[in-house]
């Protein structure tokens, strides 16, 4: 399968949690879709430039083959589409906006638990 990386994925690079969950992101793109990139990053910077400097971390990001700029739960369905087993969240999503919005909203706010979460539960492994 020839990869094409054509969806970049930003993500902020100093959160625990947003690492953890593109790293999961990526075992699960098996058709090789997403390029993962940090935002603070020069390529993040650059892919973000029509983002206001102070909301480029505020969320994820997908960056679409033609460039378009999708982000936090507007992001969601696409990323999940773009996953093994992420057709029917993504359309789940799509049909419940003000939902997935709430579900993005308690997790972001809560990321930095949840990171700290994630991290000791990979240590027992």
């Amino acid at each position: 399968m020839d990869s094409r990386r054509d969806h970049a994925l930003l993500y902020d690079g100093d959160c625990g949690f947003c690492r953890l969950s593109t790293k999961v992101a990526m075992r699960l793109d098996d058709e090789e879709r997403l390029r993962p990139v940090a935002i603070q990053s020069e390529e993040g910077q650059r892919l973000l430039t029509e983002v206001p400097e102070d909301l480029r971390l505020e969320s994820f990001h997908v960056v679409t083959p033609g460039g378009h700029v999708v982000s936090g739960p507007d992001a969601a369905p696409l990323l999940a589409r773009l996953l093994r087993g992420g057709h029917v969240p993504s359309r789940a999503m799509r049909r419940f906006p003000s939902q997935t919005a709430a579900a993005y909203g308690f997790i972001s706010r809560h990321r930095g638990a949840l990171g700290r979460i994630g991290l000791r539960a990979r240590s027992v492994d």
